[in-house]
């Protein structure tokens, strides 16, 4: 099969991409980072450098392609709204024009918990569960707007499923877990409140399980919402125990109140807004709310209709982030 996959030089759409070319299939990749992009090709994936909102490029790279995997967006808990809606909107739309026109077969769009959180404590959320009034940033704005593209394009005749995955860690990533070794090594790991918060992480191979499934998955999927997890909700502060045990580095952490830290990212965020020109401030409301408050997802739909069975547990994933890391640093 013909394959194409956007954002293909981020975490996700590079994992992606390598086993999809390990399964025999032609892939190609759509994305930004052309040091990336070179050093997969050598593998046998071919690289299209492009925008997302190129709309131009896109309709090309999804030529004589049978499945589309959206996994392109503009992730960021600060930015400009135009820079957000240019990449996770219009880049949509884009992408849902190309499958349109090239007749995909299907189209699997990733999308992203974000929109159900809104500094608040929410447990076993479900894909139906009201959204909230107000969307906790620009990211999860923008990426609600291109699930409604998504939907009106399935009214209308193209076969799409849409998967959500929350807080994705393993080998190259450059986010989460890294940030949290930084912090570790510069000072200490803040603890909101204990860091007894329950909450769901999600290693990188299950994600791309969960995409695979979507391209034979029943008819009965399509145009359905599936979140994504490890299935085994956790405490922050035991995976951080786990981690720097794994690590073998003693690990700092200092308890901080909920309610001093909120207002000190508050006034970050004036700050950037109003004196800096924009600059993303060191702390933001959102990602407070990521470390202070309670939320896990039920995933009980993808288990069920997708046949999703999280393989590789947040233990063996926190091993393998660390085997990787430590060979990195060498």
């Amino acid at each position: 099969m013909n394959m194409l996959v956007t954002g293909g030089t981020g975490f996700l759409g590079k994992r992606l991409a390598r086993r999809l070319n390990d399964e025999g299939h032609a892939v190609t990749i759509i994305g930004r980072n052309e040091q990336i992009g070179k050093l997969l090709e050598k593998e046998g994936i071919y690289f299209y450098q492009a925008d997302l909102a190129d709309s131009g490029k896109i309709e090309n790279a999804c030529k004589k392609i049978d499945y589309v995997f959206h996994c392109g967006a503009l992730s960021s808990p600060w930015g400009k709204y135009d820079e957000f809606y240019q990449a996770n909107v219009l880049g949509t739309i884009n992408v849902i024009n190309a499958c349109k026109k090239e007749n995909v077969k299907r189209l699997i769009h990733v999308s992203t918990p974000s929109l159900y959180f809104y500094f608040n404590d929410r447990l076993d959320v479900k894909e139906n569960d009201p959204l909230p009034s107000k969307f906790v940033n620009y990211y999860a704005e923008t990426k609600y707007l291109a699930e409604q593209e998504i939907d009106r394009a399935f009214a209308k005749g193209l076969p799409v499923v849409t998967i959500r995955p929350r807080a994705l860690f393993g080998p190259e990533d450059t986010t989460i877990i890294p940030r949290l070794i930084r912090a570790n090594e510069k000072r200490f790991v803040p603890l909101i409140n204990g860091g007894n918060i329950l909450m769901d992480l999600t290693y990188v191979d299950n994600v791309v399980d969960a995409l695979l499934l979507c391209i034979d998955s029943p008819k009965e999927t399509l145009g359905k919402k599936y979140n994504i997890t490890n299935g085994e909700t956790v405490v922050f502060k035991d995976v951080l125990e786990k981690l720097f045990s794994t690590l073998q580095k003693p690990l700092k952490t200092k308890d901080i109140s909920y309610s001093k830290v909120i207002k000190l990212a508050q006034f970050f965020e004036w700050t950037s807004k109003y004196i800096l020109f924009g600059k993303e401030p060191i702390l933001t409301k959102y990602s407070v709310s990521v470390l202070a408050k309670n939320q896990t997802l039920n995933i009980d739909a993808a288990r069920k209709e997708l046949g999703y069975n999280p393989r590789i547990s947040i233990e063996e994933g926190i091993e393998q982030f660390v085997e990787w890391w430590v060979a990195e640093l060498k």
